[in-house]
């Protein structure tokens, strides 16, 4: 049986649970540095969305184990779900999300024993969780799926260290913490993995500068991208 048998026969589409966030251009330049061609994009996003039960497919046996699990501390382990075609997000609190990892791995009715890997986001616009750590997971022993996501704020951006539940987990959390400025407490070695040690900044946030150095080609000095004019 493949994953798609499992899944729900009609999409359903998330509520929202506050105004959407509308944002102009590419890469957070709201200047002359923005030289992709996008400058005039308008990106319209909704922050909170939520989708309500019944989930449909096996997204309802995921949700039923943990609530098994969790009992009346459910709610206070799980802020949200969302389902968005054939894809479930769970929206974890940081608190409990090691525990949380945990009941998905070892729990027989879930059993996601594989993680795909962890991914940063950042959301500036998003006031209080403007940084995202995103875990994909797989389940073999039922072929499924799930993305478990938690956030924090840039004022306190720690976020637990699940190395200890998925130990592929070690590398990833370093290029978060390298890209983004994620703080996985509890990480065995939380260093840089890309730039160098004493490199400052985290190069995939939104509010990265550019920057870059100009080039020579062909007798002309081509300025760096932040010097460029905007295409908008």
């Amino acid at each position: 049986m493949s994953t798609q048998d499992n899944l729900p026969e009609v999409p359903r589409e998330p509520e929202v649970l506050r105004e959407p966030v509308v944002r102009t251009g590419m890469f957070g330049a709201s200047d002359t540095g923005d030289t992709s061609g996008y400058g005039g994009l308008v990106v319209r996003r909704a922050p909170r969305p939520v989708t309500p039960r019944p989930y449909g497919g096996y997204f309802d046996d995921i949700a039923d184990g943990l609530e098994r699990v969790f009992g009346e501390e459910y709610a206070d382990a799980i802020e949200r779900v969302v389902i968005v075609g054939d894809e479930m997000t769970i929206h974890v609190k940081r608190e409990r999300l090691v525990e949380v990892a945990k009941h998905l791995r070892d729990d027989p009715a879930l059993r996601f024993e594989l993680s795909l890997g962890v991914s940063g986001v950042h959301y500036p616009e998003d006031a209080g969780a403007e940084l995202h750590s995103v875990i994909h997971l797989c389940s073999i022993t039922h072929n499924r799926r799930v993305r478990v996501e938690v956030s924090c704020p840039d004022a306190d951006p720690h976020i637990p260290s699940t190395v200890g539940v998925y130990p592929t987990h070690d590398y990833h959390e370093r290029e978060a913490y390298d890209f983004f400025g994620i703080v996985y407490d509890g990480h065995p070695a939380l260093t840089r993995i890309e730039m160098p040690d004493d490199w400052e900044g985290h190069p995939q946030r939104k509010d990265y500068p550019l920057g870059g150095i100009p080039v020579e080609y062909r007798g002309a000095e081509i300025p760096s991208p932040d010097q460029r004019r905007s295409y908008a």
